[in-house]
């Protein structure tokens, strides 16, 4: 059986190959999100960082000595993103040196992506989602606000990530409860697939970055 998650933007692609998000309606979705995220990153101007070798718990725990960041994207068991602004993203690196973590890096964004920094973006996110057709997906699609599996209710679930913590280590855990055997990463790179051999090991991997790839994917 088929299951599907996307991280962050790539959950808009993952109802796509659902079926639960038309290609046309999606990019105009992503189009929409885009521009407001943009706005918000403008008006609350912010950074991200990665936390290598500490986990999520702990990421939090650093994150409340500011009260200016937050864990964007729970990623794996010791890879952990926070986003704030800059003081407040200093301060949780700094907090989370203190508790262990092997490196802190600063990442280049544009913005403190899911947080709270971007709460202006939430109305014109959510006029676009009033306004597209999201329909029941032909299989589960696991949703990055609460790494559950999901037929429906994609509007709100999408209204939810934009402000929220990605979480991204439960949603692999919860592909490998529904019983996944391969993990397919779509588009380039193999940022995903990494995540994936720190965070459930025993599942197999493969990646499709363009036609080229299918063969492999094939003999996979």
């Amino acid at each position: 059986s088929l299951a599907a998650a996307g991280h962050s933007l790539g959950e808009y692609g993952a109802l796509v190959a659902a079926g639960a998000l038309e290609a046309s309606a999606g990019a105009r979705l992503v189009q929409a999100r885009g521009e407001a995220m943009q706005a918000a990153a403008d008006a609350n101007p912010g950074t991200m960082i990665a936390v290598l070798g500490l986990g999520g718990p702990e990421v939090e725990e650093a994150c409340r000595e500011t009260d200016e960041a937050w864990v964007a994207n729970d990623n794996t068991p010791a890879q952990v993103v926070v986003a704030g602004t800059h003081r407040g993203t200093d301060e949780a690196g700094a907090a989370a040196v203190r508790r262990g973590a092997k490196r802190v890096i600063g990442l280049q964004v544009g913005g403190a992506f899911h947080s709270p920094l971007m709460r202006p973006a939430q109305a014109p996110l959510d006029a676009a989602l009033t306004g597209t057709v999201l329909s029941p997906s032909l299989y589960p699609v696991v949703a990055n606000v609460d790494a559950r599996p999901h037929t429906g209710g994609f509007g709100a679930l999408l209204s939810a990530q934009l402000c929220s913590q990605v979480r991204w280590r439960e949603s692999l855990g919860a592909l490998a409860a529904l019983g996944a055997s391969l993990l397919v990463e779509l588009g380039p790179g193999t940022e995903l697939s990494g995540m994936s051999r720190r965070t459930v090991p025993d599942i197999a991997r493969a990646n499709v970055a363009g036609p080229d790839d299918l063969d492999t994917l094939a003999a996979a």
